[in-house]
Formats: structure tokens, sequence, C-alpha cells
């Protein structure tokens, strides 16, 4: 590892518990803070997360904004009642042509939220717990430098204590070490609970889909550097897992992220958008059964521009 990312893992790794709500009570000052959730179907966890974080952060956290990603269950309910301001993601910038994927979402919550320092929560997390919150919040609240805080955690996988992450040991981490091995320090790099200045984000563009996270890092890195970027180890993080089928797609939406940076920073050059047919095969009594899937990736450009 190189002897840069080895210091900077020294001096911007934390624990959420060196992040006490009182000692960021106090160093909030006027500082405004603004939680958002991009959910789709998650009315089972998204409401005992809004209320855990009005209840037990409301001296902290300004607002909790939950981003109701086309929903076919009573998410948006469920977080109503719960407390958050919900918006339907289509429904914000509605002079733009709706576009998919979370990375959507929490490019249009830049819209419609207020906080200085926003920070954005998956809205699937089981047993949630408000040191999730509080720990992103510590960088950002006690170091001016910080401009962008990423949660790392252990990932449970049925069951066992570790084992899931599987796209990012097996798809973004090589791509990282390979290509921006100042980035390489991040544990979990495509991890989906991270916190920055608005003053940063909204001056990067958001990949749409699944390449969100990786593309927020490359851009941000490019942005303010790597001793603007901080991570804080959240302990452990529980969640829905998807199939093999699913994070096949997700694993080509992340190489497609990185292709678009390599070819915006000139590393490659290429004459087509990117994109990929991806083959996946079912078996079934006869043998097995081919079918493809396309895939590929939208961007939105800087809020600022929009905003301008």
């Amino acid at each position: 590892m190189p002897a840069e990312v080895e210091s900077w893992l020294r001096r911007r790794t934390s624990a959420t518990a060196e992040w006490p709500l009182g000692a960021l009570i106090e160093a909030k000052a006027a500082t405004s803070v603004s939680v958002v959730l991009p959910a789709r179907d998650e009315r089972e966890t998204v409401g005992e997360i809004v209320e855990a974080i009005r209840h037990e952060l409301d001296r902290v956290v300004d607002e909790v904004v939950v981003i109701d990603s086309r929903s076919r269950d009573d998410t948006a309910e469920v977080a109503s009642r719960a407390g958050a301001k919900v918006f339907a993601q289509d429904d914000i910038l509605p002079h733009l042509a709706p576009l998919d994927g979370k990375g959507e979402a929490l490019w249009k919550s830049l819209a419609v939220t207020s906080g200085d320092v926003l920070v954005f929560v998956d809205a699937d997390i089981r047993n949630f717990q408000t040191s999730l919150v509080t720990g992103l919040l510590g960088p950002l609240l006690t170091d001016p430098a910080i401009a962008y805080a990423k949660g790392c955690y252990d990932r449970p996988l049925r069951g066992a204590p570790t084992g899931g992450g599987r796209v990012t040991e097996l798809v973004a981490r090589p791509l990282i070490n390979l290509h921006w091995p100042q980035l390489a320090g991040f544990v979990q790099p495509l991890a989906g609970e991270y916190a920055g200045r608005r003053s940063a984000l909204e001056r990067v563009p958001f990949i749409t889909g699944y390449g969100v996270e990786l593309g927020l890092l490359v851009d941000l890195l490019e942005l303010a550097g790597l001793d603007a970027l901080a991570q804080v180890d959240l302990g452990s993080r529980e969640h829905s897992h998807q199939s093999t089928e699913a994070l096949g797609g997700m694993a080509a939406q992340i190489m497609l992220a990185a292709w678009s940076r390599l070819e915006r920073q000139g590393k490659i050059h290429t004459s087509h958008e990117p994109a990929v047919r991806l083959a996946q095969f079912h078996r079934t009594e006869a043998g097995y059964e081919a079918f493809t899937r396309d895939v590929s990736i939208d961007e939105r450009p800087p809020m600022l521009t929009i905003r301008a």
C-alpha cells in the first residue's frame, strides 16, 4: 500500500465510538444537517429508521428526508407517519426526464433538502443503530477540512459474521487498486452510508445507478484531494442480500462507472457510450437456458449547474 494511503488511514480513519452525541451537539453550532434515505419498497424497515433518528438525534439532525423511488408498497406512507419529509423521486425537478436508480434519488435529494451537511443512509438496514449517523457526522462537524466521510463495517451474510460485499471484493477493489490507488484505504468503497458537505456534493456529477458510490469517491478525490476524505468504522451492518444474477448486473454497472471515469480522466478512449449486453444463464431440465440483459449507466450533472 502506498505510504500516502497508510498515512491517510492513520489520520482519517476513526470509529463511531469516538463521536459521542454530546460532543456532536456541541460541535454542530450553526451547521444544519439533513439525513436522506432513498427508499423503494422498504416498508418493513424505513419507519423504524426514521423514528430512531427523529427521537434520538433531534438535537443534531434538522430534517429526515425520504426519497420514494417508485415504491409499489406503502413505503411513503410509513415513512411519513414516522416523521420524515417524503418526496416522490419523479416529482422533484419534474422538467427533467426521469432516470432510474439509487443515484437519481440521491442527486434529487440535493434539490429538496436544506442541510449544510447531508448524511445518506440506506432504507433497508435491519437492527438500525443511530450511531451509524453520528459516526458519519463526527469528522464533518469537528473538522472543516473534511468534505466527505464514508462508512465501513463488517458485512454479515446468512448468519456468518462476514461474507457480504461480494461485488466490492470481486469488482470494485481490484478496479480501485489498479486505477485509483489513492483510494485503496477505503474498506467499503461501495458502502451506502456516507455523508458530505453540500458545498462539495453539489459540485460533482451523480451516476444514477449502482455506480454512484464509486463515481462519488473518484470525483471527490479529484475535486478535493485525499486528505478531504475520511472513513468511519460503523461496526456491523446487516441488510437484505441480492441474488447472484442481480449482483451480476450491479457488477456490470460498477465496471461501466469506472470506465466512464477513466475516459473522463483521459486514461482510456472510446467512441461509444458505456453499455454492455450481459449474458446470464438458468439451468432447466433440458440444460442451460441463456438470457441477456442490457446494462448501461446514466449520469446527472453537478447540482450547481441545475440551480444556476
